[in-house]
């Protein structure tokens, strides 16, 4: 993106409450003042229950940013439990001859890969609002950078290895919940030769054990070259037994696996580009 380039700005799960006008006002200045111009979806704020439209009104809304070629990029500021719920109605013919990065993190996890294994477009495992949530003004400096000058500051996080020492290829996944919503369907990606991501904000270790166990029936960890394990917020704040990194290394036998603690639903959180080759060393 240049300077001046316009963004959609979109709510392709649950709406917000109009109790989040504000921090949408503030992520606007914020966007301006770095020099992209937001433009708002019609369907931002919930208008009965958690809904901000049905699901086909949201889908065009989306598919009206993909196709004006004016938008540069598209970024969802929501998040919670509907976002599959626009996918048969996306165009992804018209998506795929429209390229352009789609941002989201948790429940847009489905919208990201779905997308990538429709069209093999990538799109970016983050959450703009993060540009108001962190005070340090470190987020906007680094994403500034990278949307504005093809940098990758926003994309370089630190990490540890907890199996192995090298893995590298496309790199597919994010929220394993919202990921698991796409199993059995046309939308989940091929993950031959894949790095897998895997984050969560609540569950139990019962729960991802559960979810693990359906990947691992999935044959996902046969076919997969390492997997990127970001936070998992809520157990790791219970400081839960067996902790996450137990638990998939039980799944992830003989395969790489790093840990980090900047990708997920933290403000500090950095982003990571669905359908990138990536090498970790």
């Amino acid at each position: 993106m240049i300077k001046g380039d316009k963004a959609g700005i979109v709510c392709c799960s649950n709406g917000l409450s109009a109790e989040r006008k504000e921090d949408v006002q503030k992520l606007v200045s914020a966007l301006t003042k770095i020099g992209i111009t937001p433009v708002m979806s019609e369907y931002i704020y919930t208008r009965s229950a958690v809904f901000s439209g049905t699901g086909r009104e949201r889908a065009q809304a989306l598919m009206r940013f993909y196709e004006d070629n004016e938008v540069r990029a598209i970024f969802d500021i929501s998040g919670g439990d509907i976002a599959n719920e626009i996918l048969p109605y996306l165009d992804f013919d018209v998506i795929q001859a429209h390229p352009k990065q789609f941002w989201g993190y948790s429940d847009l996890t489905s919208i990201i890969n779905a997308v990538y294994a429709m069209t093999g477009c990538e799109g970016v495992l983050y959450q703009v609002m993060n540009l108001i949530r962190d005070e340090s003004g470190l987020q906007r400096e680094r994403f500034a950078k990278t949307v504005l000058t093809d940098g990758n500051s926003l994309f370089t996080f630190p990490y540890e290895f907890i199996q192995g020492d090298y893995m590298e290829g496309i790199v597919a996944g994010g929220n394993i919940r919202c990921l698991l919503k796409l199993a059995g369907t046309a939308f989940f990606p091929d993950m031959t030769d894949k790095i897998l991501v895997l984050e969560a904000l609540g569950g139990s270790v019962a729960q991802f054990v559960a979810y693990l166990s359906q990947l691992a029936c999935m044959g996902v960890f046969s076919k997969i070259k390492g997997i990127v394990l970001g936070t998992f917020t809520q157990m790791e704040a219970e400081n839960a037994q067996p902790d996450i990194t137990t638990l998939v290394q039980e799944y992830a036998k003989g395969l790489p696996v790093i840990k980090t603690s900047k990708i997920g639903h933290g403000a500090d959180s950095c982003g990571i580009v669905i359908g990138s080759y990536r090498v970790f060393s």
